[in-house]
């Protein structure tokens, strides 16, 4: 956040580590740009600037009429990558392991691959691929997004109620899954994400690129977005002698 006035970061800083060490407890009140202006010797466009890095960062929240008030940070709940793999719907079957109701809607169609598909699934560029998104929900919020993409030539999903999962599906076409690789970053979200997501200001999210192998061939690659400030990923390896 840009500012012709540096001494904003002191402000920034300060209240920072009063949330960070509890000083500031959850729903605790925020001075005022008045009280910032007051306690801490700086200007009006200052104390501006603080509050809307800290309402970024996620730490604070505004409310209309009423102030800024620390945000309480959410539990992170635990979603396993590899304990439902074989399911048709792995974040359903896991987060309804948590007593959680999951549903989802998707969409499917088909689409052009773009460069960084199209070099995920080592196709041509504006090759012809089946993209299906989807948008899951936990009792009825939405929690997760995933963007699929196959080849073309593996037909489109049978879409129905419980639709078979992707390695049974592949595997009735000759097509045995022999690696699931997953690459995990954070990023911002982009504008849809966080309006489908409800994300409040500040909140990243955990982007999975997942990809499913055939021997040396990749047959499907997805884009999954999961909010930064509700979920943690959970990966494990079991080792054998």
């Amino acid at each position: 956040m840009a500012s012709s006035d540096p001494v904003y970061l002191r402000v920034v800083a300060d209240i920072r580590r009063q949330i960070v060490d509890g000083s500031l407890s959850p729903g605790a009140s925020i001075p005022s740009r008045a009280q910032l202006t007051r306690k801490y010797g700086v200007g009006e466009t200052a104390a501006r600037h603080a509050l809307r890095v800290l309402a970024a960062e996620g730490l604070i929240v505004g409310r209309v009429g009423s102030g800024h008030y620390v945000r309480a940070q959410p539990m992170l709940l635990p979603l396993h990558r590899w304990r439902f793999h074989d399911h048709h719907a792995p974040f359903g079957a896991d987060i309804q392991s948590q007593g959680t109701r999951a549903t989802w809607d998707w969409r499917t169609e088909p689409a052009d691959a773009t460069p960084d598909i199209a070099q995920r699934l080592r196709l041509e560029e504006f090759a012809a691929v089946t993209r299906t998104s989807y948008v899951f929900r936990g009792d009825g919020k939405p929690v997760q997004l995933a963007t699929s993409y196959e080849p073309a030539e593996f037909g489109e999903p049978v879409v129905e109620e419980n639709p078979r999962g992707l390695i049974p599906r592949l595997s009735a076409l000759g097509v045995k899954i022999t690696e699931i690789v997953e690459q995990v970053y954070t990023r911002v979200p982009q504008p849809t994400e966080s309006d489908a997501l409800a994300l409040p200001a500040g909140v990243h999210v955990l982007h999975v690129e997942r990809t499913h192998w055939a021997g040396d061939r990749p047959v499907e690659t997805s884009d999954i977005v999961i909010p930064g400030d509700r979920f943690r990923l959970v990966y494990s390896h079991s080792l054998t002698s």
